[in-house]
């Protein structure tokens, strides 16, 4: 059933992760479903618009794995990589919370990018998607990682903010690493 179904899927384009040409590592694909299925209300937020940008991942496509940065409105910031691994619970430092805090604070100004989605695959090699999570749905944005880069996407500023996040939880990771070993 399974062959049926991933083979009925392929006619019309669609790929399950794993048929993205990555490996992909359970934990990595529970941990980003939990995220895509999660309800704010169950975390204690209330959107009080539709448009409203209560959580937003960015996913990068490398020629060796995905990385997925998760950022939600309690504060919430985690790096996953689909091979195995990552940086999670980085919220829990003030750096990393606050940059997770201005980069959901300018997300909305970026729905206009994005179209609503129901399908999430993984982004190619080269490329970035922006899953905009709301009350009225989620909403995906993609583009190459070298326009957005070079400043030659309008999701760029969107892009330099995640890469905010990013930092704050790399720096928070490693001292937290150097204090523990």
């Amino acid at each position: 059933m399974a062959g049926l179904l991933s083979c009925f899927l392929g006619l019309f384009g669609c790929k399950k992760p794993e048929q993205a040409g990555y490996k992909v590592a359970d934990i990595y694909t529970g941990l980003r479903q939990q995220l895509l299925d999660l309800k704010p209300e169950a975390i204690g937020l209330a959107p009080s618009r539709k448009d409203e940008v209560w959580a937003l991942l960015m996913e990068t496509g490398y020629p060796e794995a995905v990385v997925t940065l998760a950022t939600v409105g309690d504060g919430t910031v985690s790096l996953y990589f689909s091979n195995g691994g990552g940086i999670i619970g980085a919220g829990q430092h003030e750096e990393p919370r606050k940059a997770c805090k201005v980069l959901l604070s300018v997300a909305p100004e970026f729905l206009k990018y994005a179209r609503q989605t129901k399908d999430f695959l993984l982004p190619a090699n080269g490329q970035t998607h922006f899953l905009f999570l709301t009350s009225g749905g989620i909403y995906v944005a993609t583009e190459s990682e070298d326009d957005l880069g070079n400043n030659k996407s309008p999701l760029s500023p969107l892009f330099y903010k995640a890469q905010d996040v990013i930092t704050e939880a790399r720096v928070a990771d490693a001292k937290t690493n150097r204090r523990s070993g």
